[in-house]
């Protein structure tokens, strides 16, 4: 009752900051340069004439007082309608949710591939610290943080797909697909969490409590699985909470260099089109994301970490 009560807390608290999200994107697109009727018509192809942007204008609501074309868009928001596409002439909501399936798609495959090899890769470097397993782990972790995402995809299309022909070079399709993008976003997660992992553990093995259940005759695997475990990885469940966020919103370079179908992709089209209505989509959509995954990742840190108070959650 009492987690239920928090969450629908966090819930109604997520309001005024999507609505503040809402009112942030509506200043910056005023603030810009571009103007949405001329950008319609661009993104068209139309060359327009005076006649042609004034009606535009009249028809967008850019004759009106500002704060009533904000209160218009929070209205459409609210209906989760947010206008129509300059490009393709449709509804941008349509449009997105055509294109959400595959950017969740690559995000929960890239996570549940980071999370298995980081808990695993972060786990043994640290039982076995400065064995080979150990010095693996760095050498990947600086591998991964060192090397662009985009260098990689292409360094991956090269040796496996046009080199050795064992996976397909870009495109959706059947999981060989997936591989290559996957492991693209993978790896440079996979080497932030591996060592922040390793160090989280090699604390709690300092700590009193774990020298206490070892004199107490409790067996080692015990101590860190059902113990040290549950304290070490509560950085690494908010590190990759936050970065679920940033999947989910699209992997604009990966989806570029795969030529995958998803939202980020979407969104670069949109940005150099000037397609207003999908930048505006974009980025409440990004917003809300982050919000939603930052609630998640309170909520499991609480169950795993019995040293975080739903008491002093709920007062902050």
């Amino acid at each position: 009752m009492e987690l239920s009560s928090y969450i629908g807390k966090r819930l109604l608290a997520i309001i005024p900051l999507v609505i503040f999200a809402t009112l942030l994107t509506f200043i910056l697109i005023q603030l810009s340069p571009v103007d949405p009727a001329e950008a319609y018509f661009s993104a068209s192809h139309i060359q327009p004439t005076e006649e042609l942007l004034a009606e535009k204008r009249h028809e967008l609501g850019l004759d009106q007082p500002l704060y009533v074309q904000y209160l218009h868009s929070l209205a459409q928001i609210a209906r989760l309608d947010f206008g129509t596409s300059y490009l393709s002439n449709k509804p941008v909501w349509d449009e997105v949710t055509l294109r959400l399936p595959a950017t969740l798609q690559l995000a929960f495959t890239s996570i549940i591939l980071t999370i298995i090899v980081s808990i695993g890769l972060g786990y043994l470097s640290a039982v076995y610290s400065h064995s080979w397993v150990d010095y693996f782990s760095k050498a990947l972790s600086f591998f991964g943080a060192s090397i662009p995402q985009f260098w990689l995809g292409y360094l991956l299309i090269f040796f496996f797909a046009v080199q050795l022909d064992w996976l397909p070079v870009n495109g959706m399709g059947s999981w060989k697909h997936l591989v290559l993008p996957s492991l693209t976003l993978s790896l440079a997660l996979i080497a932030v969490y591996s060592r922040l992992l390793r160090a989280s553990i090699l604390e709690q093995l300092q700590e009193v409590y774990v020298l206490y259940a070892r004199t107490r005759g409790i067996h080692e695997k015990v101590i860190m699985l059902k113990h040290v475990m549950k304290i070490a990885i509560s950085p690494v469940i908010t590190g990759l909470g936050m970065n679920f966020g940033k999947l989910l919103t699209g992997t604009i370079i990966v989806e570029q260099v795969f030529s995958w179908p998803g939202i980020g992709r979407y969104f670069i089209e949109a940005i150099f089109n000037r397609d207003i209505p999908v930048v505006q989509c974009y980025v409440l959509l990004a917003a809300c994301a982050f919000l939603l995954c930052n609630l998640i990742v309170d909520i499991v840190q609480m169950y795993m970490d019995p040293r975080i108070s739903l008491k002093g959650r709920t007062d902050s």
